[in-house]
């Protein structure tokens, strides 16, 4: 069977000095050591045949053992490992930033209904952009555990009104979308980026469509559909099956035509997964680095956060989603997707000056 080799940046540090550790994708940080992971055959089926901590110039010699195969693979993650993003959508990804959250449904986890108005979400997404939000991320349909799906009529109805006047006032416009009509339509309407909580899969016409327009992408992972995903998630490594199928949605996309400039990887936390398994791909988040792409990040009110300190409704979890958010930065993510904008700009302010990047405001 075919062995995939995997690197996780470890030992993450600020800032970089010439000649010693390398920066983590050209951002505030630097790694020291890597995990390397050797693994064979797929899914939960996956077993690990090693796993040791090394230098980063140790990578290529520590995997040139399992093949000439696994040799390249290991030189090329660790190329993308260090090397800077592209701009995404014109952001630089040096430095965090931050995508506000605007739920026009009725139903969705935290606000269902409290933008179910099309004013409402407006002025609350014009107010999001004043406070610093550089991407307004507009969803109408909840992908909650457990939501009913509604049909793409209903779901435009909801969201093309807020897209285009977010848009028209000079917002970047983010649709949180799995269908391609939704998508097509936003994207007429002045979205400039697609939030696909299925990586383009739910819909055979949404690859070939983004490809084709200029808008940039956000590829989720999901384990199984949101109606059904909480029953019973079973993973082999959480972190490295979630890092592979990612890295294989990237892969798909960048044949499809979709340059890699133009996509970011979301790892779904609580999107068919456990609270242990939540928790391990937080504490494990550096591994996607090797994919090559920006890493968005949504912790923002999730339940694993009420399961690991108990009791609190959605909207009373503000202080573990800022503690899940700055976790997430310390291992090098580029987007925070949240509810409560100008309360994580402050805290990322505060972590910011902390480890001296006083000049990169979010």
């Amino acid at each position: 069977m075919t062995i995939r080799i995997t690197l996780r940046p470890l030992a993450l540090e600020a800032g970089t000095l010439p000649g010693q550790a390398p920066a983590l994708a050209g951002g505030p940080l630097s790694f020291a050591a890597c995990e390397a992971v050797a693994r064979e055959g797929e899914g939960d089926a996956s077993h690990e045949v090693a796993r040791n901590r090394i230098e980063p110039a140790e990578a290529v010699a520590w995997a040139r053992r399992f093949g000439p195969a696994c040799a390249r693979e290991a030189e090329r993650q660790l190329a993308a490992l260090s090397a800077p993003r592209t701009p995404f959508v014109g952001l630089a990804m040096d430095r965090p930033r931050v995508m506000g959250i605007i739920n026009v449904t009725p139903d969705s986890f935290s606000d269902g209904g409290d933008r179910f108005d099309t004013g409402r979400a407006v002025a609350d997404g014009l107010a999001m952009h004043e406070a610093g939000a550089e991407i307004l991320d507009v969803g109408g349909e909840s992908t909650r555990p457990g939501a009913a799906s509604i049909d793409a009529e209903e779901e435009m109805r909801r969201t093309l009104p807020v897209v285009r006047a977010l848009a028209d006032a000079g917002a970047r416009v983010s649709i949180d979308s799995r269908r391609a009509a939704v998508m097509a339509a936003a994207l007429e309407a002045g979205a400039r980026i697609v939030n696909d909580v299925t990586a383009l899969t739910h819909d055979p016409g949404s690859l070939p469509l983004v490809a084709q327009s200029e808008a940039a992408v956000v590829l989720m992972h999901m384990q199984g559909e949101p109606h059904t995903m909480q029953t019973n998630p079973v993973y082999a490594d959480a972190p490295l099956d979630i890092r592979d199928y990612l890295a294989a949605r990237v892969e798909a996309c960048v044949a499809a035509g979709l340059p890699l400039g133009r996509i970011a990887v979301d790892p779904g936390i609580g999107f068919g997964k456990t609270l242990a398994h939540n928790l391990k791909v937080l504490d494990q988040l550096a591994v996607l680095h090797g994919i090559g792409c920006p890493i968005v990040l949504g912790v923002s009110r999730k339940s694993f956060r009420a399961n690991v300190v108990a009791g609190g409704a959605p909207k009373r979890r503000r202080p573990g989603s800022l503690a899940a958010g700055l976790a997430g930065l310390a291992r090098g993510v580029q987007i925070l997707r949240v509810h409560d904008v100008p309360e994580t700009l402050q805290a990322v302010a505060i972590w910011q000056a902390i480890r001296g990047d006083l000049g990169q405001r979010p």
